[in-house]
């Protein structure tokens, strides 16, 4: 009872604070607000707003989905594969996946955790097989910037191209939920495509 009445009064409280605040005060708030966009990353600040916070970048990739068959021809191999990033203070990006793009609807099926070569040369030996090294990745994934002009993306494609990723997958892309255990996927160990 003692939680409903806090939460309650906060809620009061905060309806009331806002009541009191002057427009002066509001254009203020606004004017400060900190970005939610990496100005570097987003320069024209698409936002996509059921998944805040994951606009920092925007890439699109091949050969991130695993095959149904053996075949090198498999469709799979050939799925754009939407990654939606956040960057971290430490260098980091958290990239949510998407096999349909990000409409309203669309549901992530896995994520790419990307960390800085520094980062990955401190990883225990055994860990290291499951990264691979953008610089090798992104040509053989075909991977575009699609938010960005060719200059923007020539900008930042070296910094990108410094650092590794570990896709791990939830969620079978054909399937309406996620089933079964979840697995990383070896993207160097993927078919190479034309």
């Amino acid at each position: 009872m003692n939680k409903t009445k806090l939460l309650l009064a906060s809620a009061l409280l905060a309806l009331t604070a806002g009541c009191a605040t002057t427009e002066v005060e509001k254009a203020v708030s606004v004017s400060t607000a900190p970005k939610l966009y990496n100005e570097t990353l987003n320069p024209r600040q698409k936002e996509y707003p059921n998944h805040l916070g994951f606009n920092d970048l925007h890439i699109q990739a091949i050969r991130h989905l695993k095959p149904s068959t053996n075949d090198v021809h498999d469709p799979d191999l050939q799925t754009i594969v939407h990654h939606h990033c956040k960057a971290y203070d430490d260098g980091t990006f958290t990239c949510l996946m998407f096999h349909t793009g990000m409409k309203d609807q669309d549901k992530p099926i896995g994520f790419e955790y990307i960390i800085t070569t520094e980062q990955f040369n401190n990883l225990p030996a055994d860990e290291k097989k499951y990264w691979h090294y953008h610089l090798v990745e992104v040509p053989r994934a075909h991977a575009t910037f699609p938010d960005l002009t060719p200059a923007e993306a020539a900008k930042i494609l070296p910094a990108v191209n410094e650092t590794y990723g570990k896709v791990i997958y939830f969620m079978n892309p054909h399937d309406k939920m996620p089933l079964g255990e979840p697995y990383v996927l070896i993207v160097q160990d993927m078919p190479e495509q034309d």
